[in-house]
């Protein structure tokens, strides 16, 4: 889906602090929202969370930092971060250059499949970043 000059992959879910959630078996890819990075700038650190963390569906899982903005990411599920993008360690900016492929943050296999019940999906996305878009705009 597109909406202005912002993507939304419809076989994501999202959630309302702009991330996205890619399922995978018993696993879900968590990454930014290009909303999120359109809106932060250029990404120059990332605090990726550790393997093993236990996760807490709508808790921080780790942090973020771009020139004008610092804030959390949090996890789209609860579970256990089992793989963590290590490419965004030395280049924070791939998220803002590809955030729905190579920009991916961690993967956490699910404790509970029906917290995907929690997320944004199908028409709730587009009535979501609507609304963002629009509160955003300058």
């Amino acid at each position: 889906m597109q909406l202005g000059s912002y993507t939304f992959p419809d076989d994501l879910y999202y959630d309302e602090n702009h991330g996205w959630a890619k399922v995978d078996g018993d696993l879900v890819i968590l990454g930014l929202s290009d909303f999120s990075q359109q809106l932060a700038g250029t990404f120059i650190h990332i605090k990726l969370p550790k393997l093993g963390k236990s996760t807490k569906q709508g808790k921080p899982v780790s942090s973020i930092e771009s020139g004008k903005w610092v804030g959390r990411i949090y996890a789209p599920v609860t579970g256990e971060v089992v793989e963590i993008n290590e490419d965004l360690k030395k280049k924070a900016e791939i998220i803002n250059n590809d955030p729905y492929d190579q920009g991916w943050i961690c993967k956490i296999k699910m404790a509970d499949p029906a917290e995907l019940d929690n997320l944004l999906h199908g028409d709730k996305v587009k009535e979501f970043y609507e609304a963002e878009i629009e509160k955003h705009k300058k």
